[in-house]
């Protein structure tokens, strides 16, 4: 995560300040001065927080009452005129003018800021300020949220999408969204056949993650698209229905054509028996059709890990999608990589591998994990 960090760096904080003393707002931007000068140590979110702070700080000591957000957004909107004014530094800003319009009495000012967001979007996207505005008042944001899917500019259309999404990596939870799946359905009905594969890759992503707590939901939405298809719904179906799929869910598998089917399946033969880290595991197996009609066939693997209190939790991969005809046998290979890494910590011990055919699960194989 070092290099992440560096994204808001002294650089990008002095560039701010060139950049926001060119707006003529005529303020001394002393505590951005102070913190472009702390930021070492600090992660990316949190230096997005300290220069949010400093700014807000700065905006008040040149006389702005604290939320004062028609000033700081008349600012900003003046900044956007300089193309300089771009990148991982305006997630401070955004911020700030969403801190702001939450605190300010002005009439209109929830409703301004959004709009403001979709305007720094192009630049960076806006898809973690406006989380604060969705957890303020729901409704009210997913309305005006609701008419960017007809925006011309593919950026503010996937931040329809995207800053609405359940699960938005980095991005805080917005329990409303949890509460009511189907709140932000009408979003991804509207952008499912959007022309920017930009899009549709947040509407599949946000579709996914809907899956985790709405499954019914979900399957409805996908069916409802699968029925008035353009060229590409049948990948973001197949994409926004991955964890449905992995999972072994019946709807699912259903619309992705996958049915239950007469198959054997071997165990799967290792490469080896100890896997030392760091190195791949290889391994193998055949497929057999042995019904009378062709097969369309959900191939994933379940690899069990061994945890630190001895006990094992297992994690789905996807592999293939395959169709056999009648008799037929197919040989399926694949590499599995086993290295440390932040996301995932390996344990030495006892580890399981599993297939898993149309959600059927064949040929647990156990083998070992050194570190």
């Amino acid at each position: 995560m070092g290099a992440m960090n560096e994204l808001i760096d002294k650089g990008a904080v002095v560039s701010l300040i060139r950049v926001l003393d060119a707006t003529g707002a005529g303020t001394r931007w002393e505590h951005l001065e102070q913190a472009a000068a702390s930021l070492d140590g600090l992660s990316l979110r949190e230096r997005t927080d300290h220069v949010s702070r400093a700014l807000l700080a700065d905006l008040e000591g040149a006389g702005s009452l604290p939320g004062d957000y028609p000033t700081a957004a008349g600012t900003v909107r003046r900044a956007l005129r300089d193309v300089g004014f771009t990148g991982w530094i305006l997630w401070p800003v955004s911020e700030t003018v969403v801190t702001l319009a939450l605190a300010s009495k002005e009439p209109g000012a929830f409703e301004d800021c959004l709009t403001l967001l979709a305007e720094l979007t192009p630049r960076l996207t806006g898809e973690f300020a406006i989380r604060r505005l969705l957890a303020a008042d729901l409704d009210r944001a997913l309305a005006i949220v609701q008419t960017w899917t007809g925006h011309e500019d593919e950026h503010v259309r996937r931040l329809a999408s995207e800053g609405t999404r359940p699960y938005l990596p980095w991005a805080v939870r917005i329990p409303g969204i949890a509460a009511r799946p189907s709140a932000t359905v009408p979003i991804l009905d509207a952008l499912y056949r959007d022309p920017s594969e930009y899009v549709r890759r947040s509407v599949a992503n946000h579709l996914n993650d809907l899956a985790r707590h709405a499954p019914d939901s979900v399957i409805a939405a996908a069916a409802s698209w699968a029925a008035a298809p353009d060229a590409n719904t049948g990948w973001v179906v197949r994409h926004g229905l991955r964890t449905l799929i992995k999972k072994a869910h019946p709807g699912a598998l259903k619309l992705l054509g996958f049915a239950p089917a007469s198959v054997i399946v071997t165990a799967p033969r290792l490469d080896r028996n100890v896997v030392e880290l760091p190195s791949d595991l290889a391994f193998e197996f055949e497929i057999s059709n042995e019904g009378p009609a062709p097969a369309r066939l959900a191939v994933d693997y379940v690899v069990h890990y061994m945890k630190a209190n001895g006990s094992q939790s297992e994690k789905v991969f996807k592999l293939a999608a395959i169709t056999l005809d009648p008799l037929e046998t197919r040989l399926v290979a694949k590499r599995h990589a086993f290295r440390q890494m932040t996301t995932r910590v390996h344990h030495a011990g006892r580890h399981g591998l599993e297939l898993q055919i149309n959600g059927v699960r064949y040929g647990y194989t156990e083998f070992l994990v050194e570190l």
